[in-house]
């Protein structure tokens, strides 16, 4: 596609439906893809809708739902007609919910069916309309609502130009307070067009699309990136469970798909590893290089059949891949890719593709971004990233202080993560600069580093470090099942001879652990985090939930 294209998300979307009018575009897993034809027709028709509810460039139009093609439908329509998406993780709380409708001004809302119940009954003032996501049908309104029409168009040609407000994304931090970020239209299109550099991507991919749409991450890469390339999405209609998931991926078999490191990493810690370490003669094959290249590679065989047998991307992105993980997909030749970015980025900031993968990095920042390291440690190198470029947001939405807090005057973005750049040029992510832990000696300890060690343990589904009274603790949620395979006996032990268990387990942790580190990085304690982590959309744990006071 010529990138010379005005930078609207109306003007990519309607040059692909020029270029591709009767290749598939959106479907659910199963159902017959809507081409680029069928679905431009759709969004003139709901375009109309929006007209006769009163919506004008400028108003916010909230969409609360689960991944559907009526969910990329109604984006574009909103926005193509000047308009502002206002994407809801479904995930969100009720209370959240309501404040984002109200903070942001919506107008009219797209809901599913299932979530209708998390929209309060007392509705914010400016909220005029409710429309089903499922079919555009009328659900309630202040005034008489009006219906949707298949062959409708709309009455006006709309002018979108590229600085204007395309959405408000709130985001759903590790750190606490839910942001509105602005990105423009430009900032969209932008980050799509050279996003999509780091892999060829065209009209004969198949995308599978799992994580949340209203998520920055799925948005830009694997909603915009596959739109403006004329490629198909996939759309699972229920949650990606292992029983969803893997029919789907026979049906489907994806060139291409986006995923969070957790889900590759229960891959390898489920499957991978115990097939490698359930004997001694295996356990003793893996410990050799020679012969573990070779069963890893026999492995990412049978993982990339797993995976409908024709994956060409696997993307991976929104938190940092475990290092044992990363070095058995190297091994294994399989074909991931990692990202890295924000929201306030639109997203991509870095990444690198399936012919440059480089161990824990990643990768050089995406074409056209300016990327530095401020004020780096003489030593290290190390630095806070700041980004300056057209994928850098307008700001946070009705917050200028909290803009001006992270926007410089002369556009440096703050990232608030710390990294450093190696000679090529690839960038490496060493933690959250909020969440760094600053020892009795002024040393910067960096939880994420130890947490990696931590998560390599066969009984370990995550963990997290902390600060409580001055000295570092790791929380631990261990894997149950995994426990009562290797004893079978903890399933009907008493709960004190279950409990000696685990604490003997959490000791050698806390060993291994502190043998593999500096001295700064030493944990004192191992404790049992019994419930699982709450976690953000990308399944990042809420760290400003566990921090002691």
């Amino acid at each position: 596609m010529d990138e010379k294209v005005t930078m609207t998300l109306p003007a990519v979307f309607c040059r692909t439906v020029s270029a591709y009018p009767t290749h598939g575009a959106l479907a659910f897993v199963g159902d017959q893809p809507v081409t680029y034809a069928e679905a431009d027709a759709q969004r003139h028709a709901l375009m109309a809708l929006l007209e006769k509810a009163g919506i004008h460039p400028g108003d916010k139009v909230a969409l609360l739902g689960t991944n559907s093609p009526n969910w990329v439908i109604a984006y574009f329509a909103i926005t193509s007609m000047g308009a502002v998406a206002v994407p809801l993780l479904p995930d969100f709380t009720p209370r959240e919910i309501s404040y984002i409708l109200s903070h942001s001004e919506t107008r009219a809302l797209f809901v599913s069916k299932g979530l209708r119940a998390k929209v309060a009954k007392d509705l914010p003032e400016d909220l005029q309309y409710i429309y089903a996501l499922e079919d555009f049908s009328p659900v309630s309104g202040k005034d008489p609502l009006p219906p949707f029409e298949e062959n409708a168009q709309p009455q006006r040609e709309y002018e979108v130009r590229e600085d204007d407000l395309a959405v408000i994304i709130y985001t759903s931090g590790t750190t606490g307070k839910s942001k509105g970020v602005m990105l423009t239209h430009k900032n969209l299109v932008f980050n799509a067009l050279k996003g999509k550099k780091i892999h060829p991507i065209g009209p004969d991919d198949r995308f599978l699309s799992i994580l949340p749409l209203s998520h920055t991450y799925e948005n830009t890469i694997g909603m915009l990136i596959p739109v403006v390339s004329g490629s198909c999405i996939y759309y699972l209609g229920k949650p990606p469970t292992p029983a969803v998931l893997l029919p789907a991926l026979k049906k489907v078999k994806p060139t291409l798909m986006l995923t969070v490191p957790l889900i590759i990493e229960k891959i390898y810690k489920k499957q991978v590893l115990p097939a490698f370490t359930k004997s001694r003669v295996m356990r003793a094959l893996y410990k050799m290089p020679p012969s573990r290249k070779m069963l890893n590679r026999i492995a990412g065989k049978k993982l990339i059949k797993t995976f409908g047998g024709e994956i060409g991307f696997f993307g991976i992105g929104g938190a940092k891949l475990n290092k044992a993980v990363e070095e058995f997909l190297l091994e294994a030749r399989f074909p991931y890719a990692v990202g890295y970015g924000l929201t306030e980025t639109s997203p991509l900031i870095a990444g690198f593709g399936t012919h440059n993968q480089r161990l824990q990095s990643t990768g050089p920042p995406i074409e056209g971004l300016e990327v530095i390291i401020h004020d780096p440690d003489p030593q290290t190198g190390e630095g806070e990233i700041r980004v300056r470029g057209d994928s850098v947001m307008k700001g946070y939405f009705k917050e200028p202080e909290m803009t001006r807090e992270v926007l410089t005057p002369d556009g440096w973005f703050k990232t608030g993560d710390l990294g450093v750049f190696d000679n090529d040029g690839y960038l490496y992510i060493k933690g959250r600069l909020k969440n760094v832990i600053v020892g009795p000696g002024g040393e910067n300890v960096y939880p994420d580093d130890i947490e990696s060690v931590i998560n390599q343990f066969w009984f370990v589904d995550e963990s997290l470090v902390i600060e409580e009274k001055g000295k570092l603790v790791a929380l631990v949620n261990v894997n149950i099942e995994a426990l009562e395979k290797k004893f079978n006996e903890l399933k009907d032990s008493a709960a004190d001879f279950y409990t000696e268990k685990i604490e003997t387990l959490l000791n050698e942790v806390k060993d291994y652990v502190n043998s593999q580190v500096n001295k700064f990085s030493r944990v004192s304690a191992v404790k049992l985090q019994k419930e699982p982590f709450i976690k953000t959309a990308t399944n990042k744990i809420k760290r400003f939930l566990y921090q002691k006071k």
